[in-house]
């Protein structure tokens, strides 16, 4: 819908109009109001160029779009509930809980062993485990190749599907290739996208999921399954959506809370959820509540940090990991609450 800064156009500007839609195989209309004209457009309004020339304009305010600006991820684009498989795991099915190290250490590979026994004890779905780490210091620990190793010895010991993030195309192609099943695209490369575009080509017709994380400076809902949207338009649907938090961020947390849109979300896009709570309020005390919210939000799962001694990990574990029986906890109560949330929902809606 094309809104003017003034009543109504002349009939020159509403002219060209027309001409521009043309260009773009539309047309635009009129809906006559007793003191304001609006004009709908007639036809696909998904162009970024399309939209600028309009915007452009001098006469016109702004357009809203009544179609959504991705094909591939919108709603109406699948029927039913949508599961992405991650392993013989279907995320989206039931509720999903991924756990463990936000790092692994390869110069203690059984620190990582007793926390994956520990996550699988306490009922989680997925194991993670950090590889190569983004880091804002240059000089902290960044990762290395031989936590590959570690990782996926614990998925062949534990029997739980992995995942951990990659941050370019070698990381992608090793991770695939030996057998990772989610490719984690953390905050820092949501916005990426050079990198989504690879991921999405060279993980084509295979098994593997992607495990999208919302970007720290992500703006609008669009914005983030727009992301999704490159993956997906270049080979590989098996996508989730992880809010994580977003900036600026709450004074006593570590980013602003964002896994209220979930709602949003789910409105707009087949695609699972998946909510961090640990990265967006970064204390280990606060992240049972958040989690909480996000399972009453309706989120698929939730991606948690989790160690069997949070003070002897590397990277965010000691700050935001919860331990086991919190974890153990957690999972319960959270499945819980996702059923009953679920119920409501049907309910009000039924």
């Amino acid at each position: 819908m094309i809104i003017p800064k003034k009543n109504r156009l002349s009939s020159v500007e509403y002219k060209q109009l027309q001409e521009i839609a043309a260009e773009f195989n539309c047309k635009v209309g009129k809906i006559e109001g007793e003191v304001r004209t609006l004009y709908p457009i007639i036809g696909d309004e998904t162009s970024e160029l399309f939209i600028n020339r309009l915007e452009g304009l001098p006469f016109i305010d702004h357009v809203s779009r009544m179609m959504a600006p991705y094909k591939i991820l919108a709603l109406d684009q699948k029927h039913g509930k949508q599961t992405i498989s991650a392993g013989q795991l279907k995320i989206g099915r039931d509720f999903t809980v991924i756990a463990g190290h936000c790092t692994i250490d390869p110069q203690h590979p059984e620190y990582f062993y007793k926390t994956a026994a520990a996550v699988k004890q306490a009922g989680a779905d997925m194991l993670r485990g950090g590889v190569w780490k983004p880091r804002t210091n240059p000089h902290s620990y960044q990762g290395h190749d031989q936590a590959l190793d570690i990782l996926l010895k614990a998925k062949e010991k534990f029997e739980l599907p992995v995942v951990t993030e990659v941050m370019d195309e070698r990381q992608i192609k090793l991770a695939v290739e030996t057998g990772v099943d989610v490719l984690q695209i953390g905050a820092r490369n949501a916005l990426n996208y050079s990198l989504l575009k690879n991921i999405g080509r060279y993980t084509e017709n295979r098994q593997t999921a992607v495990l999208l994380k919302r970007s720290m400076h992500m703006g609008s809902v669009d914005e983030f399954i727009s992301a999704a949207e490159y993956i997906a338009s270049h080979g590989n649907t098996n996508i989730a959506l992880c809010p994580r938090g977003t900036m600026p961020a709450v004074d006593g947390f570590r980013n602003f809370p964002d896994e209220s849109i979930t709602l949003l979300l789910k409105e707009r896009t087949w695609a699972p959820v998946i909510v961090d709570p640990c990265h967006s309020v970064g204390k280990s005390e606060y992240v049972p509540k958040a989690a909480m919210s996000a399972a009453a939000y309706g989120a698929n799962g939730l991606l948690l940090e989790s160690h069997f001694d949070p003070k002897k990990g590397i990277g965010d574990d000691p700050k935001q990991a919860v331990k086991q029986e919190v974890l153990a906890a957690l999972i319960k109560d959270c499945k819980e609450i996702s059923r009953m949330s679920c119920s409501f929902h049907q309910r009000i809606s039924g």
